[in-house]
Order: structure tokens, then sequence, then C-alpha cells
């Protein structure tokens, strides 16, 4: 299957879903979310959220970024987490290409990407281009869906990137392993 047509179907199944992404998802995406964010914080830098649903990171962030910027492929997530935006100041709502994210080089301080991996014909090509999007240093946060990657392919994906592991969290009750990584990409020569 081609890329684009594994994303459009993707996007599509998500559209499809997404009044009940909140009710299926949420109590798994926030174990993620606090495996994450407890190695990193958010305090006053920018903040990029790919494949951020319907915003629930929103919720645990907001407060303490700078500004949050939240990305999807999919329109019908995207109205949700604009209406779960509106509540918070500097929380932004961009619908894109996790592959051709519309940011500047070297911007945001920390990026985040909960259960997408698996949804993306590339991963290390996403990866890279999260990569290129963050300041070098910015802490990247992946997860990776524990019966399509196996640790040793995960940490592998990561490091073709560009990006440097510090940790690789496997919670027994977590669908997936949350890696938090260092960005080596965009050093100033």
């Amino acid at each position: 299957m081609s890329g684009w047509r594994q994303k459009r179907r993707i996007m599509r199944r998500y559209d499809l879903t997404a009044n009940m992404y909140d009710s299926r998802y949420q109590n798994e995406q926030e174990e993620k979310y606090d495996a994450a964010l407890g190695c990193i914080s958010t305090h006053g830098v920018a903040v990029l959220d790919v494949g951020c649903g319907t915003g629930l990171l929103f919720d645990q962030i907001a407060e303490s970024a700078e500004i949050v910027v939240g990305v999807d492929i999919s329109k019908r997530l995207l109205v949700l987490a604009r209406a779960r935006a509106q509540q918070f100041r500097d929380v932004h709502i961009v619908q894109a290409d996790a592959d051709h994210l519309p940011f500047d080089s070297s911007f945001f301080g920390v990026v985040f990407a909960f259960t997408i991996l698996q949804n993306i014909p590339v991963p290390s090509r996403t990866l890279s281009e999260m990569a290129d999007v963050a300041k070098q240093g910015a802490r990247i946060a992946v997860t990776a869906l524990k019966k399509v990657f196996s640790p040793k392919d995960f940490e592998g994906l990561l490091v073709r990137a560009g990006l440097s592991p510090a940790s690789i969290i496997d919670n027994e009750g977590i669908s997936c392993y949350v890696a938090i990584s260092l960005n080596r990409k965009n050093a100033v020569i």
C-alpha cells in the first residue's frame, strides 16, 4: 500500500471514530503521558504534540508551556482538539501530515508523539521530521506499540532519526514503549 493511501486510510478511520476517541483511549493515553511527563518538563518552552488527537495532552501541559501546537491529520479529531484548546491560552491546532510538519527548524523545545508510529508508512522519516523542527538537545517523547516494534527496533529507529534515547520505559500496563530522547540534530556549527 502506498504511503499516502495508508495515511488516507488512517485519517478516515480516525475521522469516523473521533467522537468515541476519548472514551476508548483516554485512560491509556494518560498513562503514557504520566510516564513521559515524569521525565520531561514543559515549563516555559514551545511544545509540539504530533498526532494530538482530541488534545488530551493539553490538559496536562498547557498551563506550564509557553506555547503548545497540536498537529493531527484527522480533521474530525482536530475539531474536538480545537474545542478543548479554547480553554487555554496559546494552544494552537494545525492539520498537517507528520512527515511534512509546517514549522521552522529548531523551533520546539519539547516534542511529543504518542501512538502514531504504527500508523506511519516510514516511521524513521517521521521521527527525523520531528527532530528537524526541534531544537538541538530538545527532549522528544515517542511511543511505539509493543505488538509492532521490538525494543531493539524502536531504539534503532530513534538513533537513525538523530535522536539519543535517554530511556525507554516499559510499564506492564501500557501497550506501548515510551521513549524519552534528546535531539542530536540541528547542531550549530
